[in-house]
C-alpha cells in the first residue's frame, strides 16, 4: 500500500470511529448508563475515551499491517542500530587496512610460512607434542612480524582445530613428513590476530646433485647486457617454479651472485653462434630444503661440445 492511499485509509477510519464514539458516548449520556458504578457524565466520558483509545490502535495496527519498514523500525530498531554499528567499524578496519596496504605495512603475506618442521615420529604418541612445538615457534614468528619487540605472552595464532586433527592423524603414519605452518591472510603491522593454516607433505627428495633444472639457449644477437640479464633471471625463474612443481616449499633457489655476474660478464665477449645456459643443482635437497645451484655454459663448436662451469 502507498503511503498516500495509507493515509487516506487512517483519516477514512479514525473519522468514522470517531463520529461513532461521539454517537455512542452521547446515547450513553441520554440513556443515563452506568458501568463500573460510575456516574452517567463519567460514564459517557469513558466510552468516549475508550473510543479514542481503539482509534489509535487500529489506526497502529493497520499501519503495522501494511508496513514492513514500521514494524521493522518499531521491533527491530536496536537491532537494526547494532548491525549499523558493526558495519561501521568493519568499513573503518577496512579502510585502514587499506590504507596500509598502500603504505606498505603488511608484514605477512597470504600462505607466507611462519614456521616449517621435519617429522618422522617414532611413536604416534608424539605427534601432539611436536605440533605443540610447530605452533609455539609460528605463534613467536608471527609476534616477531606483526608486535615487533612486544613479549608474546598470549596466542595470536588462530589456527582451526579441525585442521590440526587432520595433521595429527597424518603425521602419525609412517614416513617423514614436512609441516608448514602459513598465514591464511595479508596481516598489517600491530593487529592481533593471525589466522594461519598447516600444510603437509611428505618429505622426498626434490633434486639430486648435479642435475640439470632448466636451460636455454643464448644467440650471438642476444650478447646485450641487458638481454643476457633479462636470460639468466628468465632461467632462475624457469628453475624456481620448476623445484616448485616437484613439491618444495622453499620460495626462494640458493646461488652465488657474484658467479653469476661474472657469467654475464663472460658471456658478453663470447663469439660462439650459440651457448646452452643451465643451472644445475649442486647438492642433493628434499621438500624443507632451500634448493642450492650453480648456472654454467654448455658450448656448441661445430662437432666439438665443452662444457665450462
Amino acid at each position: 500500500m502507498t503511503g498516500w492511499l495509507l493515509i487516506l485509509t487512517l483519516l477514512l477510519l479514525g473519522g468514522i470511529l470517531s463520529t461513532l464514539g461521539d454517537r455512542l458516548g452521547s446515547r450513553v449520556g441520554k440513556a443515563r448508563l452506568s458501568i463500573f458504578n460510575l456516574r452517567p457524565r463519567s460514564t459517557a466520558v469513558l466510552i468516549t475515551v475508550l473510543t479514542g483509545s481503539l482509534i489509535s490502535a487500529l489506526s497502529l495496527g493497520l499501519m503495522l499491517l501494511v508496513s514492513r519498514q514500521l514494524r521493522v523500525g518499531l521491533f527491530e530498531l536496536d537491532n537494526l542500530q547494532s548491525k549499523i554499528k558493526i558495519a561501521q567499524n568493519e568499513l573503518k578496519k577496512r579502510e585502514s587496512n587499506l590504507i596500509a596496504l598502500r603504505r606498505g605495512d603488511v608484514v605477512l603475506r597470504s600462505g607466507q610460512s611462519l614456521a616449517t618442521g621435519t617429522f618422522k615420529l617414532d611413536s604416534p604418541n608424539q605427534a601432539g607434542n611436536v605440533i605443540d612445538r610447530l605452533l609455539q615457534n609460528a605463534n613467536i614468528e608471527a609476534y616477531r612480524r606483526v608486535l615487533p619487540g612486544e613479549n608474546p605472552n598470549r596466542q595470536i595464532l588462530l589456527v582451526p582445530r579441525q585442521d590440526i586433527k587432520k595433521l595429527k592423524l597424518i603425521i602419525e603414519k609412517k614416513g617423514t613428513w614436512v609441516v608448514s605452518i602459513r598465514s591464511a591472510a595479508n596481516v598489517l603491522l600491530g593487529e592481533n590476530l593471525v589466522y594461519a593454516f598447516p600444510e603437509i607433505r611428505p618429505n622426498v627428495t626434490i633434486v639430486k646433485r648435479g642435475e640439470v633444472l632448466a636451460r636455454t639457449s643464448i644467440q650471438t644477437d642476444e650478447r646485450t647486457s641487458e638481454l643476457i640479464r633479462n636470460k639468466i633471471n628468465l632461467l632462475l625463474a624457469s628453475t624456481l617454479a620448476e623445484v616448485k612443481r616437484r613439491g618444495s616449499l622453499s620460495s626462494r633457489l640458493e646461488f652465488d651472485p657474484n658467479s653469476i655476474n661474472e657469467l654475464g660478464k663472460a658471456l658478453m665477449t663470447r663469439n660462439i653462434s650459440e651457448i646452452d645456459l643451465e643451472s644445475v643443482s649442486i647438492r642433493t635437497s628434499y621438500t624443507a630444503d632451500t634448493v642450492a645451484i650453480l648456472l654454467r655454459l654448455k658450448v656448441k663448436d661445430g662437432l666439438k661440445e665443452t662444457v665450462q662451469l
